[in-house]
Order: structure tokens, then sequence, then C-alpha cells
């Protein structure tokens, strides 16, 4: 009898340690759009998840993970695109690009900037295509944009190079 409840047990730490190594190899955040302003103090990254989960953002760091002087998420769509800015706030044309702060949001599955591309060059992309980009402020020179998240519960880094 005892021997019957193991073959369940087993399977299902087979299944959830693939489901890990899975996720593990493969993280969802994709990196698209890198845009700078003059000195590299001013960046947005296009973001999306590849995924089939929701992706949570935790932290955005720069260079030797020094904590930037402003960080915003951009949540827009396929059609606008971003704006480079410092001002998040106050500037009338920023307040239609969505700007969030990044515990406020969490990337939707499918929204990988490779998918947004082809949808806007076949003609179907349209204003409901979500697209994501983390804006990052910093008094000197950005060099690194260090992104942390979370994908099932498993803490990742994605970092992304400027130079």
């Amino acid at each position: 009898m005892k021997k019957k409840h193991w073959v369940p047990i087993l399977i299902l730490a087979l299944i959830f340690g693939g489901v890990y190594t899975f996720v593990l190899f493969n993280p969802p955040l994709e990196i698209g759009t890198l845009g700078t302003a003059v000195g590299n103090k001013s960046v947005v990254i296009g973001i999306g998840n590849k995924g089939f989960r929701e992706v949570k953002l935790l932290e955005v760091s720069v260079n030797n993970n020094e904590k930037p002087s402003k960080t915003k998420v951009q949540v827009s769509n396929a059609l606008q695109g971003f704006i480079i800015t410092d001002d998040y706030n106050n500037n009338n044309e920023s307040k239609k690009y969505g700007f969030k702060d990044i515990e406020d949001v969490s990337i939707k599955p499918d929204t990988s900037p490779s998918a947004t591309y082809k949808k806007l060059d076949d003609g179907t992309a349209s204003k409901k295509d979500e697209i994501y980009g983390i804006s990052v402020f910093h008094s000197e020179e950005i060099n690194q944009v260090i992104i942390k998240y979370s994908y099932f519960g498993i803490s990742f880094n994605k970092t992304v190079l400027l130079n």
C-alpha cells in the first residue's frame, strides 16, 4: 500500500522539476526598443513578456546597482510608441504615454516586442496591443540597466548594456 503513494508524488515532483527547469532556462522578459537622450542620462527600454503568465517587475538599477533618480513604466500601445523624458507628471505630452510606478505594473503575457514588430510590419497592430517601456532617468551617464523581475515566483535579473 505505501508504494502506491510514492508514484503520484514522484510524478508530481518530476512535473514541477521540469517546469522549474524550463522556466529557469527560458526567462520570459524580452527586450525590444532601446532609446536614449543626449548623454545617456534618460533611457527608455521596450520590454515584453514572451511567457504565458504575468511578469512582475521588482526593481530597476543602473550602472553598478545604483538607484536611478527616477524610474517609471510606460504602458502605451503599439501605434503610439514611447517617449523619452524626465518629466513624467507635468508634461501634457508625457501624460498620454501612461507612466506608472514599477510596483503598479505587471507585464501581461504575449506582449513580446518581436511579436509586436511583426504586427506592425504586417499592418495588423492596433491600439489594443499594449507595449511596455521602462523609463529611467539618472544624474550621471547610464551605461547599463539591471531589471529585476519575478516569474512563477522565481527571481530573474536582465542586464541591458547601452554602449
